[in-house]
């Protein structure tokens, strides 16, 4: 919806009887939103403007703050909260969660919501309609990060097999509507450039908030400023299955919980306006110092903000530009540009200010000395560590190696075109190579200008016949575009033995269904892509669950078996694999055939 840069053509206040209008409105679009949440996000007393854009679209905020409701047809029939308005009031709509952050990526890069890759509660999809607005949430982070209108009710989905598109998304965190805000902003740290993760510490935090008044609660959790893990990747469904049980995710499985000191906190929550402005600049210089390439920039004012000021604030922190006497990022950002610390100039059609150069000779940036800060070990998207007990130490890494696109390009920086790179490696020698042979575009330093060896690394034999090569490509697009030119492997690694496959990682594949009798039958397949026996999974088996277990080889799919257990033992066999075997919870499908 939001993904062209369309300027509003008018800005106006609203009325009085307007204002009344649009909450009744609201209200009832909402229906599940109190009347304290509608005071919220549509303060009485406080002056409302409306934005009018070219598509009828309108979109409503308060004034000089940022956009809380938009309106597609301009008639209030299709009206949706932004994600700043859900971050207030998260609980505003009902929400659709994922299977796991790494979904989160395709949102963010503008595609709707497909069924398998919602994560489904042991009960069952709660009610819906077509047309109804709903959000997206992320398992463990309490802050939405889309909204969108549903494309089909609950009893159509399960006649579909919880197939196909659940959510039309209207509007997302990082779209143009986000970006158009002042002083735009993340409502906690597990929100990436591109993808959202769990956040850690929102368990502890809400059984902290369960002892405190509810509507207190619920202001503190939209305020509240957390740290990050990263989740897993999704799983593509397949085959025709009845009905889709909770992922192994759901599974409350014990975990090592961390007691933080709230005097800590404390200490941080009442700074002055001078304290504040000296915070600011220690993070911008920590952020250049530690973070922020030369080859990263231009940068936008808000991806500088979100992704490099706001993580380099101390713990128990909450950094509110708006409490600092710059007032507004753009503001405080050129301050910085007079003083010559930094270059910045303004973008006048996204309204934004961009950071375009960086000045380490500054007496500031000399004289700084960038604070070691100890990184607590997280779990990459795609460097996986699972422990499991002792021996049974997991390891998934995706991997690339180069194919015959891409061996010029490693040849000419003098890396190895034989061995496996990491994405950020892989990423690092093209641009290692644009550095090498001057690429760079001197009018537009955000853009790479290909050469006959890049532009044939990247697009030959991918571009139609007929059509025109590219000339140059967006330094944001150029990693991506590398990558996907190499070829895809995944190393798995169990204890000394270690084994690297073409293609992705498989999921193993837990499915429960009834045999004569009525009967229950669970099957287990995938494991070979973990280095486990079926032999010795079925002999393990038989004694957890005192059952039946046999083993058999899949048809047409020499060398890879299926364990067969008697019993619905679904639900406890993934946690198993999850606690004895390390198998990480996002590789695991589970599927119930059993429910109707």
């Amino acid at each position: 919806m939001f993904k062209k840069n369309v300027e509003a053509k008018a800005l106006q206040r609203l009325s009085g009887a307007d204002k009344k209008k649009l909450r009744r409105t609201a209200k009832l679009r909402f229906p599940q939103a109190s009347d304290e949440d509608i005071d919220a996000i549509l303060p009485p007393k406080v002056e409302i403007t409306v934005g009018k854009y070219p598509s009828r679209t309108l979109v409503y905020g308060i004034e000089g703050e940022l956009p809380m409701i938009f309106d597609i047809d301009g008639r209030g029939h299709e009206l949706f909260p932004t994600v700043y308005a859900l971050w207030k009031v998260p609980d505003l709509l009902p929400a659709f969660t994922l299977k796991d952050g790494e979904v989160s990526h395709f949102i963010l890069g503008g595609a709707d919501l497909m069924f398998p890759g919602i994560r489904v509660p042991p009960e069952g999809l709660p009610p819906f309609q077509a047309g109804q607005p709903w959000s997206v949430k992320i398992p463990g982070n309490p802050a939405p990060i889309a909204v969108g209108t549903t494309t089909m009710s609950d009893t159509e989905a399960l006649k579909a097999g919880l197939r196909g598109k659940a959510l039309w998304i209207a509007h997302y965190y990082k779209d143009l509507l986000w970006a158009s805000a002042d002083g735009c902003y993340v409502p906690n740290e597990g929100f990436y450039d591109d993808m959202v993760v769990e956040d850690p510490n929102f368990a502890s935090a809400s059984q902290h908030d369960s002892s405190e008044d509810p509507a207190d609660g619920k202001q503190d959790k939209a305020d509240a400023d957390a740290s990050d893990t990263h989740a897993g990747d999704p799983s593509v469904d397949s085959g025709t299955i009845e009905d889709v049980t909770a992922g192994v995710s759901e599974l409350n499985l014990p975990e090592e919980k961390t007691t933080e000191e709230p005097t800590e906190e404390k200490e941080h929550q009442h700074l002055s306006t001078e304290e504040i402005d000296s915070l600011l600049d220690k993070c911008l210089l920590q952020a250049i110092h530690t973070n922020v390439k030369d080859k990263d920039l231009p940068m936008p004012g808000s991806t500088l903000w979100s992704n490099h000021i706001l993580p380099c604030r101390p713990p128990g922190v909450t950094l509110d530009i708006k409490k600092s006497s710059h007032k507004k990022l753009s503001k405080w950002l050129q301050s910085k540009s007079s003083s010559g610390l930094i270059t910045a100039k303004e973008d006048k059609h996204k309204k934004e200010v961009v950071l375009t150069g960086i000045n380490r000779k500054h007496p500031d940036y000399m004289a700084f000395k960038p604070e070691k800060r100890v990184q607590e070990p997280v779990e990459q998207h795609d460097n996986a560590v699972a422990e499991g007990s002792g021996s049974n130490q997991l390891e998934v890494d995706e991997t690339y190696k180069p194919s015959s696109h891409v061996n010029p390009i490693f040849g000419a920086v003098g890396a190895d075109a034989g061995k496996y790179y990491s994405a950020s490696e892989a990423s690092d020698v093209v641009f290692r190579y644009v550095e090498k042979e001057n690429l760079v575009k001197p009018a537009d330093k955000a853009k790479v200008i290909l050469d006959v060896t890049l532009c044939d690394a990247l697009y030959k034999g991918a571009v139609k016949k007929g059509s025109a090569y590219p000339s140059e490509i967006h330094k944001k697009d150029l990693g991506s575009t590398f990558i996907n030119r190499m070829q895809v492997h995944h190393r798995v690694a169990r204890g000394n033995e270690v084994v690297v496959r073409k293609g992705a990682i498989r999921t193993v594949q837990i499915m429960t269904e009834r045999r004569q009798g009525n009967k229950k039958m669970t099957r287990v397949s995938g494991l070979e892509c973990f280095l486990l026996d079926a032999n010795s999974l079925a002999s393990e088996l038989q004694k957890k669950f005192a059952c039946s277990t046999t083993t058999a080889e899949l048809p047409g799919k020499k060398g890879q078996y299926e364990v067969l257990v008697q019993g619905g033992v679904i639900e406890n066999l993934a946690k198993h694999l999850v606690d004895q075997y390390g198998v990480p919870k996002r590789y695991i499908e589970v599927y119930d055939k059993t429910k109707k």
